[in-house]
């Protein structure tokens, strides 16, 4: 057997993340209880009863799933087993077109390490003006008022939409996830921050709008300052609750009675591009912003019962679920924003119900109804999808636009139960089935129809406010961390990156499954989902594992059958985005194999399915996020670099983006070839 990859550093925190990013991105979630005390029945002990090796409802899945993928599903009405994917042979040419690069070796350098042939440049920083009258950055003299008109901190999801009329120019749109104040303040103390720079906290999160300029002769992009659609969105400005549970008692409070109207939006992780124009805005790690929880149901969002790390509770006591029991549930939810509007009202939409949202990413059904699938990033729990009831307007007037506007306010909330075909084969360690593949079928259990609940004991605002002790009553699969959820837009088949698990297989935790294969479960993988006739709006799918992460020298490793000795060591798939050509593309949150997080593309047809190939790395303590891939250009958000434990304003652990003496800057970066030809061909 060959050597297993030498760790390049070691973490007694947990690997790739530092302890000040687990406490400052969430709360410090893998360290406390799993929130998820249910006892459904988790995935391996529904399998028992599982028909056959290749059930019915596999046999009845459509063809696309493996139409390229090996031949590994047969068509609907087949009526004979499926035959397992075989290994293939690499072939001869460099790589699927759109990955026609020399991988990135892993490393721990402080910058943005990018393959031979291209360059890059940052497009924006923490801290730049983008509205008329806000100031040039200075980390000296930093106010609330001036950061509510700059550039917001820790960038993360990231979409450029076409901007009609102005030649060159694109739309950027932001999340701002959360704040690092260690990184941020000279002379922070945790235990009694100010009220400044609280405000200031609150002033970076939450939404960027930003018009760029593309310079023709390479892929770059320059923001143009003061442009009449740029905006920011902070934990202070008044965003709408809509949908089923609006105006419910669980969502009202002393300042607002109506249940309607909240002041800002937390943690914006992911998120994602509507057909219709808008832009999705997954709130995810939300609990750790609110102190002094007492239910059960504060229990099972991760709302702790003691003071906060920021101490915000101290300043606005809408922080605190004491006083305020009900405001920590007018959060966790999608926003969509309407960019071209800057004088919208961005919208809470609460028929995609209430927990962490990674993302929201959505598809058309055939007669033009938007699904949106989603992930609930926490340990055991779930992956739900939206069904609308109301189809697409065509086209941009403003009557398309209006009704556009509440397409996700009405439909069909399910969650996944999935059902392995291998359940006597799977122990623990990653050890391929006999049949060669990690499979399976699964169903789409729903929860809520507008004010009517299918979830027995809970009413429809219930299901929707408490989404996941509705999961919790139906079964649904318990999975390891199922983050960013997107449909190819060529294919239709929906790729779900499952970050990691360490407690999977623990004492008193949900030991392995098909769809979970490894106890502690450090690497994660990804799930290739295909709905039962293409049908995005089906009740049942069929699975498989298409990536099994990690370092490719180790037996519970899988990269669909592609030969490991030629893919890139990968750990910690996070987000997930399409390229032109239909490859997947990874970013990595938390590498646990020693080197710093990265982005990858995979193809996912053809000969060269499974081959992955690593395209950069980001700098010391930093993130991986947003990435866009278009045909000249490739966009990352470097989300909080700098990251390390013991580092501070005056103790900087990295120099990027600017060198050392400057202060380190979350940033968006975008990579170009230098011969401005298109990106991997």
């Amino acid at each position: 057997m060959r050597k297993l990859l030498p760790l390049l550093s070691t973490n007694p925190h947990g690997g790739g993340r530092s302890a000040l990013t687990c406490r400052y991105r969430c709360g410090d979630a893998c360290f406390h209880e799993v929130p998820n005390t249910s006892d459904n029945e988790y995935v391996g002990d529904v399998i028992a009863g599982a028909l056959s090796r290749r059930s019915m409802m596999r046999a009845a899945a459509v063809v696309t799933v493996a139409a390229t993928a090996g031949g590994a599903v047969v068509a609907q009405g087949a009526g004979q087993e499926a035959v397992a994917a075989t290994p293939r042979t690499a072939g001869k040419s460099a790589g699927a077109r759109g990955l026609r690069f020399t991988p990135v070796a892993p490393n721990r350098d402080d910058k943005v390490t990018v393959p031979d042939g291209y360059a890059q440049s940052v497009v924006i920083r923490w801290g730049e003006p983008i509205l008329r009258g806000a100031p040039a950055f200075d980390p000296d003299k930093q106010t609330a008022t001036a950061q509510a008109g700059q550039f917001g901190y820790n960038n993360d999801f990231l979409s450029l939409l076409p901007l009609k009329g102005e030649h060159g120019r694109q739309v950027l749109v932001a999340n701002h996830e959360y704040t690092d104040e260690v990184l941020m303040f000279k002379g922070y103390d945790p235990e009694n921050p100010t009220r400044e720079q609280v405000e200031i906290a609150w002033a970076a999160h939450g939404l960027s709008v930003v018009v760029v300029q593309e310079q023709h002769r390479d892929g770059r992009l320059t923001p143009v300052t003061r442009h009449p659609l740029n905006r920011r969105l902070t934990a202070t400005s008044e965003f709408e609750l809509t949908g089923p549970a609006a105006g419910g008692a669980l969502l009202k409070t002393s300042a607002d009675p109506t249940g309607r109207k909240v002041l800002g939006t937390l943690n914006n992780c992911a998120g994602g591009t509507t057909p219709w124009g808008t832009t999705l805005h997954g709130e995810e790690n939300f609990n750790q912003y609110f102190a002094n929880g007492s239910s059960p149901t504060d229990k099972r969002y991760g709302i702790g019962t003691g003071a906060t790390e920021r101490k915000w509770e101290r300043f606005d006591k809408r922080f605190d679920a004491k006083q305020e029991p009900n405001e920590s549930h007018r959060h966790g939810w999608v926003v969509e924003l309407d960019p071209y509007d800057p004088d919208s009202t961005p919208r809470k939409r609460t028929a995609l119900g209430r927990f962490k949202h990674e993302a929201a990413q959505p598809r058309l059904t055939a007669d033009g109804r938007p699904v949106v699938y989603m992930g609930d990033d926490e340990r055991f729990d779930y992956f739900y999808k939206f069904v609308s009831s109301k189809r697409m307007m065509k086209g941009d007037s403003r009557k398309a636009r209006e009704h556009n506007l509440t397409l996700l306010d009405e439909g069909t909330l399910y969650v996944a139960k999935l059902t392995g075909d291998s359940p006597q084969d799977i122990d623990g360690t990653g050890k391929l089935p006999n049949d060669g593949e990690f499979d399976g079928s699964g169903h789409w259990i729903p929860l809520a129809t507008g004010d009517k609940s299918h979830v027995p004991g809970m009413t429809a605002e219930e299901v929707y406010v408490f989404t996941r002790l509705a999961g919790d009553k139906v079964g649904a699969t318990k999975m390891d961390r199922p983050e960013d959820v997107e449909p190819s837009p060529r294919t239709g088949r929906v790729y779900v990156a499952l970050t990691n698990n360490k407690d999977r297989g623990a004492a008193g935790k949900a030991g392995a499954d098909e769809a979970n294969p490894r106890n502690n479960n450090k690497h994660g993988h990804v799930l290739e989902l295909a709905e039962h006739w293409d049908d995005p709006a089906s009740d049942g799918f069929a699975w498989r594992l298409f990536l099994v992460a990690g370092d490719p020298n180790d037996p519970a490793t899988y990269f669909a059958g592609y030969p490991k000795e030629k893919v890139s060591p990968i750990s910690c798939p996070d987000n997930v985005a399409f390229d032109p050509y239909g490859n997947l593309w990874l970013s990595t949150d938390g590498n646990q194999l020693g080197s710093h997080d990265g982005l990858f593309g995979v193809a996912v047809q053809g000969e060269r399915r499974g081959e992955i190939k690593q395209f950069l790395t980001v700098p010391a303590g930093a993130e991986t996020c947003g990435p866009i891939i278009q045909e000249r250009r490739v966009l990352v958000a470097v989300q909080h670099p700098g990251e390390v434990d013991g580092a501070s304003v005056e103790k900087p652990a990295s120099a990027w983006p600017d060198g050392p003496g400057k202060i380190v800057r979350p940033s968006v970066v975008v990579v170009y070839r230098k011969d401005g030809r298109n990106i991997g061909v």
